[in-house]
């Protein structure tokens, strides 16, 4: 590899990017999340616009013109997918950064292009002879300010047409979508020299790897019709974006990416963690990508999981520590090389460094997961692949994905280094037929959906619990009926209901419609379409018809439990995220009338000061009695109120944004009018549900005022018993915890005596057999460290012996056994005690010195102590 030592590194590069556009007016603007705030059209970030996406869509507005900045992207899922040519190439990665600037109506192409030639040359002293362009071919205008205006000789300006089959469809003309905001680009290209195969772009050889891309100016000047035409934008814009690493690549003289500074210092770090010593070998080149993938992906909230964006981060993580061990690393060691990542990008994004520890131990927990299966896996893939065999079985494939955790991509990339290919179509069928039992499986409440067409119903429950409703439609056993008889259950639907139906988290009402002579339970409400509720239950009273005027009646106490138990969530959300970090996000939740469960991720258990830290905060604000308000708005516009929105999730055109005291999220559940109708809210348990999600259940009103009531009465209970004042129990527990330790002390000194005194007497016991001593013998009343002790003194007594010591508890066994120094060549500890364990019903193990067992079968250790002696004849 070239010395870097003395060449611009890729923090100056990206340091003298931004301070090159701040000086021209440009307001620097941070990396955005690799995950993007409610974009459901991408899975990860992966272009530098992505964050100004609305901006050019015309639905939000910046308080600047001018912005640059420095990316981080992604691209391992989707349509942008790069992850299985990573380590293969030079210029693939997972995790790349993108340098960028952008003009919203502000300037345009001849000032963009002339500070990138600016930068380029006089900034980056790269050679202008080794620089050339590409321009659509309509765009004179850009092919005037190249030639005529920078001075870029003709020969080096390349004009580029419609080279993907119709009309403004050209590697350089640029669209957001089939219509909207496009227009031409010019790419900016670096020539790497003759010696290099390749031609330039345009030409038959242009896939080579001499002319190399490095920087795309993106001029959006037009608006793409249905039709095909094009009309012009009334204030057009620039988007431009340059890869980092190839641009490094370029300033340190490497060809490969992997060459650069940043990357020496990770694969070597990577080397030295998996033992490696070729700092050559592909596998160290997977590694060190992978590591920055996943740190900054876990820096932004996401961990591995078995779907979305999760299970992109565990395939992502699971093929770097494939790729360790292949080079025969065969314990966790990707973690490790977190703490080289920070040093090198911290700086640059502040939200690596705060969120090290919880990278480490998130991929950490992930490496233990995939170690405890990966040889049994690499072993079936090793067996599948032997001998001739061209084709790993879809079946095989599929058994590793479901059975060992193996990712298809990564079975595919072991296939590729052996020169085999994967059944994918296998593989699908598989995943499809385990699919179709899990459905069959799992059904619930009817046999099949119910069919129904009407119009969606009213809901009125934010403003009333009961109303006047009709009947619109009924089911008995999944199926359309008329009416419902006395006894029978079903589903109610009505053109209105005060019904809350299950979502979000928040359990389905209960209630009553009633009419006269009529009553129907209603024990859950579902839905059966977005907007069409269903009531499901029992008529207990009467005939109910379609057509029937009944009251909807909802179970209040019910209703208002469960109103508490939600509204405190978003306020628990809030201070989980306060107090734990930002990386706190919900990963599930059920809110019924008895509690509020939610899931998030967090990757260690909640301490107690953290736990008080974040009851402390909800009563708060609890007592600060503030008002709930909740508004319904257009998606762009509660994104403008800064409302959080759970990633992943859909939203539609129209969101409810609910302000409950400090905090604002999208939600259409019911809630309470102000937050001191919730009374009081208590954490009554937490544990950890996955890797890296946590669970929390809390309580609120009357049922935490019962729970704390009932921890007050043991409280009084614990003082009554141990005669006490409540003020002084924690003083009197200490003490007699205290009292139990000295006592077990004393119970302990006298085992040993005990069984000290049975050892002396045990010494003249034992047998002589062709010159080493036997002892096997029951001790009464000893433990296990009694049982440790008195057989250390009878070796140091016996001189040269084997020996077993048994305790009996019930039908229990405890054995050891011991060999002398002198001994353990002829005789094993371990051996001996096995033999005599699987006689009593057990097994055990140790040392060659000293082993331990235990059995459930006090019946037959007579029979199995009488046989030590011919055992160990044997073996002399």
């Amino acid at each position: 590899m070239t010395s870097t030592s003395t060449l611009m590194s890729v923090a100056d590069i990206r340091k003298s990017f931004l301070d090159f556009f701040a000086s021209k007016g440009h307001t620097v603007v941070a990396s955005s999340p690799l995950v993007p705030g409610n974009d459901p059209t991408l899975m990860f970030t992966n272009s530098g616009m992505v964050q100004f996406k609305d901006v050019f869509l015309g639905s939000d507005k910046r308080n600047y013109v001018r912005a640059a900045s420095v990316q981080a992207c992604l691209r391992a899922g989707g349509k942008h997918n790069d992850l299985e040519n990573v380590g293969y190439t030079a210029r693939h990665h997972t995790f790349f950064e993108m340098l960028g600037n952008w003009s919203f109506g502000d300037y345009f192409k001849r000032d963009s292009l002339k500070w990138g030639w600016e930068l380029l040359t006089q900034v980056y002293k790269l050679p202008p002879e080794k620089l050339l362009a590409t321009v659509y071919i309509d765009d004179d205008e850009a092919y005037d300010i190249w030639h005529k205006e920078i001075g870029l000789p003709a020969e080096r300006i390349v004009r580029i047409g419609d080279n993907k089959g119709g009309k403004y469809k050209s590697d350089n003309f640029w669209m957001m979508a089939d219509t909207g905001p496009c227009g031409p680009c010019s790419e900016i290209f670096y020539d790497h020299g003759a010696h290099i195969p390749g031609g330039p772009p345009g030409s038959p050889d242009e896939d080579g790897d001499r002319f190399i891309e490095i920087w795309n100016h993106v001029f959006m000047q037009f608006d793409m019709q249905e039709d095909g035409s094009l009309v012009k934008l009334p204030a057009p814009c620039v988007d431009t974006g340059m890869g980092l690493e190839r641009l490094a690549a370029i300033l340190q003289h490497v060809h490969s990416n992997y060459e650069i500074d940043i990357f020496d210092r990770l694969i070597k770090a990577a080397a030295q963690a998996t033992g490696c010593d070729d700092l050559a070998n592909p596998s160290l080149k997977v590694i060190a990508d992978h590591v920055r993938a996943t740190s900054f992906l876990v820096s932004d909230g996401v961990i591995p999981s078995n779907e979305g964006r999760g299970y992109v981060q565990r395939r992502i993580i699971r093929r770097a520590i494939r790729h360790g061990y292949k080079l025969g690393k065969k314990t966790p060691f990707f973690h490790k090389l977190v703490p080289e990542l920070v040093a090198l990008m911290g700086d640059a994004y502040p939200n690596l460094k705060a969120s090290e520890q919880r990278i480490v131990d998130v991929l950490k927990a992930e490496e233990e997961r995939f170690f405890e299966t990966l040889e049994n896996g690499m072993e079936i893939l090793d067996a599948a692949l032997a001998g001739d065999a061209k084709v790993l079985p879809g079946e095989v494939a599929f058994k590793l994905h479901d059975t060992f955790g193996f990712p298809l991509d990564l079975s595919n990339d072991v296939a590729r280094e052996r020169g085999v290919t994967v059944d994918e179509a296998g593989f699908q069928a598989a995943m499809d037929k385990q699919k179709a039992a899990g459905r069959a499986a799992g059904k619930f409440k009817m046999d099949r959906a119910l069919e129904y067409g009407g119009e969606g119903n009213l809901f009125t429950g934010y403003e009333q619990l009961a109303a006047p409703a009709k009947v619109v439609a009924l089911y008995h056993e999944g199926t359309s009926v008329q009416q419902l008889a006395e006894g029978q259950s079903g589903i109610v639907v009505l053109d209105t209901t005060p019904f809350y139906a299950e979502s979000g988290g928040q359990v389905g009402d209960c209630g009553i419609l009633a009419a006269e002579g009529v009553q129907f339970g209603v024990e859950d409400t579902q839905k059966i379409k977005s907007d069409v509720f269903g009531h499901h239950g029992v008529l207990t009273q009467g005939v109910l018809k379609v057509g029937d005027a009944v009251s909807a009646q909802v179970d209040v106490a019910r209703r208002q439990a469960t109103m508490r138990n939600h509204s405190v969530t978003h306020l628990m959300h809030k201070a989980l995220r306060e107090v734990l970090g930002d990386h706190v996000q919900q990963k599930g939740s059920l809110v019924d009338a008895d509690k509020t469960r939610f899931d998030f991720t967090h990757n260690a258990p909640i301490s107690d000061a953290q736990v008080t830290e974040i009851e402390k905060r909800v009563n708060a604000e609890i007592l600060a009695n503030a008002e709930t308000l909740a508004r319904v708005m257009d998606i762009e516009a509660a994104k403008a109120t800064g409302a959080m929105m759970l990633f992943g999730e859909k939203y539609g055109d129209s969101v409810r944004v609910l302000d409950i005291g400090t905090s604002r999220e999208l939600c259409g559940g019911t809630h309470v009018g102000r937050t001191g109708d919730i009374g009081l809210f208590k954490i009554v348990s937490e544990s950890g549900v996955a890797a890296g999600i946590r669970r929390i259940e809390a309580i609120t009103g009357e049922n935490a005022l019962a729970y704390l009531q009932q921890l007050e009465s043991s409280v009084h209970q614990a003082a009554a018993s141990l005669k006490v004042p409540v003020a002084e129990l924690q003083t009197r527990i200490a003490q007699t915890l205290e009292q139990i330790r000295a006592l077990d002390k004393e119970v302990s000194a006298l085992k040993g005596k005990l069984a000290s005194s049975q050892g002396d007497e045990l010494v003249g016991q034992a047998v002589d057999v062709k010159g080493l001593k036997v002892l096997a013998a029951r001790l009464d009343g000893a433990d296990v460290k009694t049982l440790r002790d008195t057989m250390d003194k009878l070796k140091d007594k016996l001189k040269t012996g084997a020996i077993v010591l048994a305790v009996v508890d019930g039908a229990k066994v405890q054995l050891a056994a011991g060999v002398t120094a002198d001994s353990v060549g002829k005789v094993k500890a371990g051996e001996l005690v096995n033999f005599v364990a699987q006689q009593v019903g057990g097994k055990g193990g140790g040392k060659p010195d000293l082993a331990m067992a235990g059995g459930t079968d006090a019946s037959g250790l007579a029979k199995a102590l009488a046989s030590v002696q011919g055992w160990v004849a044997e073996r002399l």
